[in-house]
């Protein structure tokens, strides 16, 4: 979130939303991505009859490191968020003034009140963990997830571009 905070703050959001050849690069980009996410989680449970680890979607540096690229990526290469960015915070800048340090005050405000949510998030999926560890449940939680991921890179991928 944050470097899509700069991102709207250096004016390059407006740049990527204006150019339909480099919101369409990152849209098809996310998309594939998307989908491709979808189709490991479908496969690791139809090939294996279980949920894959997380490591198996992302190589290298233990599992929490695999969760956090697999996020970044997600984010990052969704244009629709750079999209709410531009949209969003511009609201809150006076006309007229600098708005750089603005933009970046409220992206990491933003960004505080994000991660302050996932701590309550976190500490809930902890509470539930036993459940969500069980096999079956792992590959109903996969499962879901794969088919999901497929029908958002579809989506994202069939989306019209607004000009």
């Amino acid at each position: 979130m944050f470097l899509h905070t700069a991102a709207a703050s250096l004016g390059l959001s407006a740049v990527i939303m204006q150019s339909a050849l480099l919101f369409s690069i990152l849209k098809y980009v996310g998309a594939v991505y998307l989908t491709y996410l979808g189709v490991k989680a479908l496969y690791g449970v139809m090939k294996k009859g279980e949920a894959p680890s997380v490591e198996t979607d992302i190589r290298g540096g233990g599992e929490h490191t695999a969760c956090f690229k697999q996020g970044f990526l997600t984010d990052f290469l969704n244009p629709k968020v750079a999209a709410f960015f531009l949209t969003f915070l511009p609201q809150f800048v006076a006309p007229g003034s600098h708005s750089f340090v603005p933009f970046l005050l409220m992206g990491a405000a933003y960004t505080a009140m994000t991660a302050i949510w996932f701590l309550f998030y976190i500490s809930f999926i902890h509470y539930i963990s036993d459940f969500m560890k069980r096999p079956k449940t792992k590959k109903w939680i996969e499962g879901i997830t794969g088919t999901v991921m497929i029908g958002f890179g579809i989506k994202l991928a069939l989306e019209k571009v607004q000009s």
